[in-house]
């Protein structure tokens, strides 16, 4: 418990490093200082500065994947019924896990490309996959006459660019709630999509 402990201090504190100076930014004494810890000592708990990063990148991730296979499982907590469902709903999803970390999400969104080639080839399969959910919702809402005959790949792309934005942004103790937000984003989405005079 006390390693997981520890672990997890050093990675927040990583975040936020890597969130405000970039990952080259950031050196190992910088991530010890944060902790208390002697430079030292930190390899006694991770064993590379890109071990830190990998392990941020890799959950962050797995996140968005969790949070995206719910909407697709229809959980009742993630589902919102009406004219574009799916991708609304993904949207919603992606909103919440950029806002309940955002430094974390931060790392993901900008600093994965410093992963070594392997991990880095990893995430960038992973991202691809994800932005195919996108795409495979708004072809779903195309067919359905719901949405208008957009480029599906150019509009996930435009999508998600826009959700990613986020990180760049987003403050907990802004004006707006995290909930505010991700309702705003859904109901720019649908405005961008949606056919004049479709369902709903």
């Amino acid at each position: 418990m006390v390693e997981t402990s520890r672990r997890r201090e050093i990675e927040d504190a990583a975040s936020s490093l890597f969130h405000e100076h970039g990952y080259s930014g950031t050196s190992v004494r910088d991530i010890a200082r944060a902790v208390d810890m002697q430079g030292a000592s930190l390899y006694a708990h991770v064993a590379s500065k890109q071990e830190v990063l990998w392990s941020i990148v890799e959950r962050t991730a797995t996140r968005f994947e969790a949070a995206a296979d719910l909407v697709e499982a229809g959980d009742p907590g993630a589902v919102v019924f009406g004219p574009g469902v799916h991708l609304i709903s993904l949207v919603r999803a992606h909103v919440g896990v950029v806002t309940d970390d955002i430094g974390r999400a931060s790392v993901f969104v900008h600093e994965w490309r410093a992963l070594d080639k392997g991990r880095r080839d990893e995430i960038a399969r992973r991202r691809d996959a994800y932005e195919a959910r996108f795409r495979a919702a708004i072809e779903q809402g195309i067919r359905a006459g719901s949405f208008v005959a957009v480029d599906p790949a150019v509009t996930a792309a435009y999508i998600l660019t826009a959700l990613n934005g986020l990180v760049t942004w987003y403050r907990p103790k802004g004006r707006l709630p995290a909930r505010d937000i991700a309702e705003a984003y859904a109901d720019l989405t649908l405005r961008a999509v949606q056919a004049h005079g479709g369902p709903g």
